[in-house]
């Protein structure tokens, strides 16, 4: 259930939330500030997190196609916060060089392989582009002062979730089911999850019926399945417990 987003389109928005993660560092009252949607950890934890995975995700790209990741980065980021940044600004420009050398066609290693998403550049940016997405808005939240998702990406966010973590030929193993989300902006997908495993598709006119359904604006969704948000934010229809075992899922392959 991929998106049509071009290749060059997913660079840009990289670009544009980094910078937006980098004010909103800028702007907390300072790096030992709690992040609240992300429990146990602080302003600079994230912004270590997030610098690491770019430059870890940079390395996967420019390696090609590969049985296995190479290490994970354990670069210890400077704790000064002009240093931090500027540290953190290097880490991105690594990530967006390695992609725009490699090109969209290019084949890696993802952990979402067996999923829908493609294992190639263009699957890492756009995963690249939402990671960066709601880490902004943790920062954002760390520096009480959260701005409002562009709908569009926020979108394509909730597709691009299901399409990598909710994309599994593991068993499902609870009696089958179909999850319908629906956002307020005019897009609904549909989740089935049976023996097959859990395969998501946009939601048609001849879908099956919802066991459960989730509606909410497309930023509450998309912090929803990326944990940010609870049932109680959206209105839920139907078997709320379905939603719940999916929550608690943690397939094996």
């Amino acid at each position: 259930m991929t998106e049509s987003l071009e290749f060059s389109a997913l660079l840009r928005l990289i670009d544009e939330r980094s910078a937006a993660f980098r004010s909103a560092v800028a702007d907390a009252p300072g790096l030992d500030a709690p992040v609240p949607s992300c429990p146990e950890w602080t302003l600079f934890d994230l912004v270590q997190h997030l610098g690491r995975g770019q430059r870890w995700w940079a390395a996967i790209v420019a390696a090609g196609p590969a049985g296995a990741p190479p290490p994970k980065d354990a670069t210890q980021a400077p704790r000064e916060l002009e240093a931090l940044l500027a540290w953190y600004a290097e880490s991105h420009e690594l990530l967006l060089c390695a992609l725009r050398e490699a090109g969209p066609e290019r084949a890696c290693w993802t952990w979402w392989s067996a999923g829908v998403s493609p294992a190639n550049a263009w699957g890492v940016a756009r995963r690249r582009v939402h990671e960066v997405l709601v880490h902004t808005y943790d920062a954002q939240l760390a520096a009480d002062a959260v701005q409002p998702m562009p709908a569009d990406v926020a979108l394509d966010g909730v597709a691009e979730f299901l399409d990598t973590c909710n994309s599994t030929p593991a068993a499902w193993p609870h009696q089958a089911a179909t999850i319908h989300y629906h956002a307020t902006e005019g897009r609904s997908w549909l989740l089935t999850l049976d023996g097959t495993g859990a395969w998501p598709a946009p939601l048609t006119d001849d879908a099956a019926p919802a066991s459960a359904s989730a509606t909410g604006t497309a930023e509450q969704l998309l912090l929803f399945v990326w944990g940010r948000r609870t049932l109680s934010d959206l209105k839920i229809d139907g078997d709320q417990q379905v939603f719940e075992q999916l929550i608690a899922w943690e397939p094996e392959e």
